[in-house]
């Protein structure tokens, strides 16, 4: 299989950079990501799944199950989600939303809607 090209949304960058503060090791945790991404990057339940009813052709992956090394002990039961969206024939993988669950409740739809039509 084809090498995966990864890419972010500006709005991603920013979700990034203020989660760093609180967890300093995900850049490296994304880096393990996108390694498991390369290899399965269409849903995996219960890891991942495609979020449905969005009106889009753009296959949208809701990602549960991320580690990260700097929440100790929570392997990953993180609590951390991940939005992509995977062009399959693209071979390509755009990094939507980076969040806590406990920071918000769900995925940003509008910004999916506004960034994939």
């Amino acid at each position: 299989m084809n090498k995966i090209e990864f890419d972010e949304l500006s709005e991603f960058k920013k979700d990034l950079k203020v989660l760093l503060k609180k967890y300093r090791t995900l850049h490296e945790d994304l880096e393990v990501l996108k390694l498991e991404l390369n290899d399965e990057p269409d849903e995996n339940p219960p890891f991942s799944f495609r979020i449905d009813n969005l009106g889009l052709e753009t296959c949208v992956i809701k990602m549960k199950k991320i580690a990260c090394k700097a929440l100790k002990g929570r392997g990953v039961n993180s609590g951390l989600r991940l939005i992509y969206a995977y062009f399959e024939v693209e071979a390509k993988i755009i990094f939507v939303e980076l969040y806590h669950k406990n920071d918000k409740e769900k995925e940003d739809k509008k910004r999916i809607l506004n960034n994939f039509k």
